[in-house]
């Protein structure tokens, strides 16, 4: 499992971002907040989508940004899962 910490935001929601750990394997994405699971991913059900901010993720009808603090490392281990725009 490959971690990054990131700041997680709902499009269309106000407020801060929330800060998360995002959780890699060959088949998922979780995201974390602190024991709290906010999401749990199969790649296979979300597109992601590289933005000026970060990573859009479509997912089960919500759109969110993360912004992940090491992006260079976070786009090498997702790879060929982004979807352009």
């Amino acid at each position: 499992m490959t971690a990054f910490d990131a700041r997680l935001r709902i499009i269309g929601q106000r407020g801060f971002p929330l800060g998360v750990e995002v959780d890699l394997t060959e088949e998922r994405m979780l995201v974390t907040n602190g024991d709290t699971a906010i999401a749990d991913w199969s790649f296979n059900d979300i597109a992601i989508y590289p933005t000026a901010s970060g990573y859009r993720i479509d997912a089960e009808g919500e759109e969110v940004i993360l912004n992940v603090i090491d992006s260079k490392r976070f786009a090498a281990a997702i790879g060929d899962k982004v979807r352009e725009i």
